[in-house]
């Protein structure tokens, strides 16, 4: 790993990201009918007990880098909005599809969050790439705009907004030392407490298979919460945002698997490929970048 460079790490990081997220989107289909906020909670459990282990294993302090506190308070509250929202516009959409689309705007906003307060540059032709892979996504998820409800709708395009806030706090504080793990403790904690009292006074009952489900969901939660933390810490989101969308071809493949879905239509084929290519014609205009600048 030594000879890998910030940039492929936080190539690699991203993709194990979403293959997590998209292994937790399928657990939580299957938990079945239970309130989001429960879901919310346990997804985020597991994460505070598995960063708390992970801290204490590595002998690293429970406490934030210097001048990393505001930023984790709005990291967490951006992120756990938005997890909110995507949760929301997921189960109350009339198109699940269009739930999914408002969520890739996560990228985006990460992009536009980077630019103006990290001040990073974006090149035109990365610019390019984003938003033909976006492209690619909308022949994926092929959204439908028509007699979509208001309030789930502009809840899953804050949930985008609120992850993209989330991943430049992210990169911020990966910029000024903040070590991953804590990040990843400090947002579960966060969300466990917020959340606790709830299920405190609106428990809803589960079989076993359901708190199995969402044991899971949180084992894959805190996955891509470590992996994501760890790419945005590595790089610039304009240099590894774009394979954030291989999340899009994980949930496909998991779907057909395990949820019963149907075979991907020729429209979403076309998607994967431009979504693959544009990731490996970004991999290549990056490292040519970055190969001309050693030179």
């Amino acid at each position: 790993m030594k000879n890998i460079s910030n940039k492929t790490k936080g190539i690699i990081c991203i993709l194990i990201s979403a293959l997590c997220f998209s292994g937790m989107s399928s657990f939580i289909n299957l938990s079945g009918d239970l309130p989001t906020p429960q879901k919310v909670f346990f997804r985020n459990l597991v994460a505070v007990i598995l960063a708390s282990f992970m801290l204490i294993k590595k002998g690293e302090p429970f406490r934030p880098a210097k001048g990393c506190m505001p930023y984790h308070l709005i990291r967490s509250t951006a992120g756990l909005l938005g997890l909110f929202g995507n949760f929301y516009a997921t189960t109350h959409m009339a198109h699940t599809a269009d739930a999914a689309m408002l969520n890739k705007l996560s990228p985006f906003f990460t992009l536009i969050f980077s630019a103006v307060f990290l001040k990073e540059k974006v090149k035109p032709k990365q610019a390019i790439a984003i938003a033909v892979a976006f492209g690619g996504a909308l022949f994926v998820i092929k959204p439908s705009m028509q007699n979509v409800e208001l309030l789930p709708s502009v809840a899953g395009f804050f949930g985008g907004l609120g992850a993209g806030a989330a991943y430049t706090c992210v990169r911020h504080m990966g910029n000024k030392g903040e070590n991953g793990r804590f990040t990843v403790f400090f947002f579960s904690a966060f969300s466990v407490v917020i959340t606790a009292p709830y299920l405190i006074f609106n428990y809803h009952p589960m079989t076993t298979r359901q708190l199995v489900y969402l044991i899971l969901v949180g084992v894959c939660a805190a996955g891509g919460q470590f992996a994501i933390t760890a790419a945005y810490t590595f790089a610039p989101s304009r240099e590894i945002s774009v394979y954030d969308y291989s999340n899009v071809i994980f949930t496909a493949i998991e779907g057909y698997l395990f949820l019963n879905h149907q075979v991907p239509d020729l429209w979403s084929i076309f998607g994967y490929f431009v979504i693959c290519f544009m990731a490996v014609w970004m991999f290549i205009y990056n490292n040519k970048g970055h190969n001309s600048k050693l030179a």
